[in-house]
């Protein structure tokens, strides 16, 4: 559990395949579960995932 007095504020980006889909909700589950709080806004966040795989072309760009 984080142990701030104000949570982290974490931004998702998830490109590619429907499996990076769903391992980004997986990851917002997590991170939830400890503590932190998702934001829709990168400007906001103290920290951005980028969770993207190898095998689609436009995940690769």
């Amino acid at each position: 559990m984080v142990s701030h007095m104000k949570a982290p504020q974490v931004g998702i980006v998830s490109l590619g395949c429907p499996k990076a889909l769903v391992d980004s909700e997986r990851i917002i589950t997590k991170l939830r579960s400890e503590g932190y709080n998702i934001t829709p806004s990168y400007d906001d966040a103290d920290l951005v995932v980028v969770n993207t795989c190898g095998f689609i072309d436009s995940a690769v760009e």
